[in-house]
């Protein structure tokens, strides 16, 4: 992987880690648009530039973060089932990273965001507006949901958003929690990877890694900041669309 292919992939992950249409899925469609092979270090690069959006949620949030401690009780409670399952299931995880697999899921979630946004779900409805009004039951099967995103091609903030809008949280609420809950979630996959495939690490690849960080939490900080805008005024309907779409593309251009 040369210094170019780091920028690109940092502005890949940093645009699409919050919006829910899979990370993963264009991580791995724009490795192979350049020519770089899925390899160890290739696959945990990917995971550690993660790092960057975390940093860019931590400052957006770092006020709520650092004062309230019951935000931090949900927050906890929806990452327990990510944590479990993710440890038990790290190998068979990584098993599945393949366009397949991502094409598959990048198409079922898109048709999971219609239907719920179509027949099960209702803004005007909505119980929960604000993060602090979730209670733990809400926080744990949101993190069910989380956990679900452990498939490729799922969106870790897709499935948790969706989670988030069936227990009853406006759009707006169900997005914020979902970006306070990467802080714990892809702060212990990143950290964890890294350290199982430190081996995998030349002078090189970590001045890749470092420019991935810094390129992912400038594109991540900005994503962020539009998505919560966006979701004040509008459905993620665009975005199922979107995935149906790119599920498609991505089963014509690896079959």
């Amino acid at each position: 992987m040369d210094l170019l292919s780091a920028i690109i992939l940092g502005i890949v992950e940093g645009i699409t880690e919050f919006l829910p249409i899979s990370s993963t899925g264009h991580l791995i469609l724009a490795s192979h648009i350049l020519g770089i092979p899925q390899d160890t270090f290739t696959r945990t690069f990917e995971v550690a530039i993660q790092s960057g959006a975390i940093l860019a949620v931590a400052i957006i949030y770092m006020e709520k973060l650092m004062r309230d401690i019951e935000i931090w009780k949900r927050i906890i409670t929806a990452f327990i089932p990510t944590a479990v399952l993710g440890f038990l299931l790290y190998r068979t995880i990584k098993s599945l990273f393949s366009p397949i697999i991502v094409s598959i899921m990048l198409i079922l979630w898109g048709v999971i965001f219609i239907v719920v946004e179509k027949f099960l779900y209702d803004e005007s409805r909505a119980k929960v507006k604000n993060v602090d009004d979730i209670n733990y039951r809400q926080a744990f099967i949101i993190g069910l949901f989380q956990s679900l995103a452990m498939i490729p091609g799922t969106s870790r903030s897709g499935s948790t958003i969706i989670g988030g809008m069936l227990m009853g949280l406006s759009r707006k609420t169900a997005t914020e929690f979902t970006f306070l809950l990467a802080v714990p979630t892809m702060f212990a996959a990143t950290g964890y990877d890294l350290v199982k495939n430190m081996h995998a690490f030349a002078s090189q690849n970590w001045l890749n890694l470092a420019v991935g960080f810094a390129v992912s939490f400038v594109f991540a900080y900005m994503s962020v900041r539009w998505l919560l805008n966006y979701v004040s005024t509008n459905s993620f309907v665009p975005f199922g669309i979107y995935r149906i779409i790119l599920g498609l593309i991505f089963l014509l251009f690896f079959l």
